[in-house]
């Protein structure tokens, strides 16, 4: 039920042209609050993110602070990144939280659970044109995971637990 909730909140926020007035103007914005900073990208210059060779591993996982499976899963991120920060493996969090939430709900979740893992905000209304770059297979729902080093690339659509997403990091390791 709650999956199905996501997926259908994310469709509704991806599929519908909204009238509200855009917080991110371009991608080198950053949002300042309660010394937290959240970075907001559209998905053009969000997408070299995707792509990186520096012979470092990358987990980036989509997620929303309205999605209850996002966030039950967000501590095994947070574990990942502490425990193999020193392995050349980044923990990516990439909000789809709308633009009006930022300083409202996001940054205050973000400074209430402590998170440590590199935080920024995809605001690209036009999901329908990047989401196939992310992955052709991706329907939308979030959490979505991509795991990948250099040329190796793994999605996920699908919540973790530690032990699933620690395996699934050292399939590129």
């Amino acid at each position: 039920m709650n999956r199905f909730f996501c997926f259908i909140a994310a469709l509704t926020f991806f599929g519908c042209a909204h009238n509200e007035k855009k917080i991110a103007l371009n991608a080198t914005e950053v949002i300042k609050k309660n010394g937290v900073e959240v970075p907001v990208y559209d998905f053009e210059a969000f997408e070299n993110l995707l792509h990186q060779n520096d012979n470092k591993a990358r987990i980036i996982n989509f997620w929303a602070t309205w999605c209850k499976p996002c966030i039950a899963e967000l501590p095994y991120f947070e574990l990942i990144n502490n425990q193999y920060r020193d392995k050349e493996v980044e923990v990516i969090l990439v909000s789809l939280d709308i633009p009006s939430d930022i300083e409202t709900k996001l940054i205050p979740f973000l400074k209430k659970q402590k998170i440590d893992s590199k935080v920024l905000v995809l605001d690209d209304p036009d999901a329908n044109s990047w989401i196939p770059k992310v992955n052709s297979t991706w329907s939308g729902a979030i959490p979505a995971t991509i795991i990948y080093k250099g040329n190796t690339a793994h999605f996920y659509e699908q919540s973790f637990t530690y032990n699933e997403l620690e395996k699934q990091l050292k399939r590129v390791l």
